[in-house]
């Protein structure tokens, strides 16, 4: 193993100063990604909604930890400076103002687990094969993350392609990179292989595609199921008009398959044409009547 990694993994003299200052730049570091505009939708801005990157921060904590209790507070006190952080540095900028707090309980409620998943993590150290099975809960969750984002991948390349690939190193790398035993080491590797593998089939036999219904039928863009609608760049997705019993109106439906921009036309029985410009995220759409 490189001798870097091994000291990342329980090589360094992980001190209280050091353990709060990480805690500070990590809960800095998030709230930043979180307030640029231009990062939403990338890779440098998943830190701020899902596990895998805290789940590293986690398992170096516990690799440079001293022993089980050393372990569980150091996880304890990590989370408990920078998840709140992230949130306190976002209320000047956010219009929901200190009411942002809301969103901390869900962060709150794991860093209290952090506590016993730091006494119990310890135990990898060990260098045993029930501390692999401690340790696959963490590959799991960062399988969940590669998932999701391969998708999301998908859906906006060239887009989040760098934590699509931190999931998959992660979970091939972690076992090399935690245990000594070669056959830990070996079988932890292909199983966190065969992994990305079989995600990686499932999400390609499986792409993405996100629905919306929008541009419903009103005094100013009348239309029903007699108007022809169609995108510029059919490979941005399909678009038709339906009838929507619950509201009795008519509406354009759009099945996207990927993000960008395009342009949705529109023509009348009698021929006439309006065009609208769409911005399409993986969550999200703009729309906006040509002039």
């Amino acid at each position: 193993m490189d001798k870097h990694i091994k000291k990342l993994f329980g090589g360094i003299n992980l001190t209280w100063p050091k353990l709060m200052t990480a805690a500070v730049i990590a809960g800095v570091f998030t709230a930043v990604m979180a307030l640029i505009p231009g990062l939403h939708y990338t890779s440098f801005h998943t830190i701020t909604v899902t596990f895998e990157v805290w789940i590293l921060f986690g398992v170096l904590i516990i690799m440079n930890s001293q022993s089980n209790l050393d372990a569980a507070l150091k996880c304890f006190v990590f989370f408990l400076i920078s998840q709140p952080l992230v949130y306190l540095i976002q209320v000047p900028f956010s219009r929901l103002g200190w009411q942002l707090f809301g969103y901390y309980q869900y962060w709150f409620i794991w860093t209290l687990l952090c506590f016993p998943m730091g006494f119990i993590g310890y135990y990898m150290k060990k260098d045993k094969w029930w501390g692999y099975f401690i340790l696959l809960p963490m590959i799991a969750l960062t399988a969940t993350s590669f998932l999701t984002y391969f998708s999301d991948f998908q859906f906006s390349m060239p887009r989040y392609i760098l934590i699509v690939l931190f999931c998959a190193c992660a979970m091939i790398l972690y076992p090399v990179a935690i245990f000594r035993n070669k056959k830990i080491r070996a079988v932890g590797a292909a199983i966190g292989a065969a992994a990305v593998v079989i995600l990686t089939v499932f999400r390609l036999l499986n792409p993405p595609v996100y629905s919306a219904d929008f541009m419903g039928s009103n005094e100013e863009h009348p239309f029903d199921d007699s108007y022809t609608v169609y995108l510029a760049d059919a490979r941005y997705g399909d678009v038709s008009i339906r009838y929507e019993k619950a509201v009795e109106d008519y509406f354009v439906h759009a099945d996207f398959k990927r993000a960008g921009d395009t342009v949705l036309t529109m023509i009348s029985p009698s021929g006439e044409k309006t065009e609208y410009d769409i911005h399409v995220e993986r969550d999200t759409y703009e729309v906006k009547k040509k002039s």
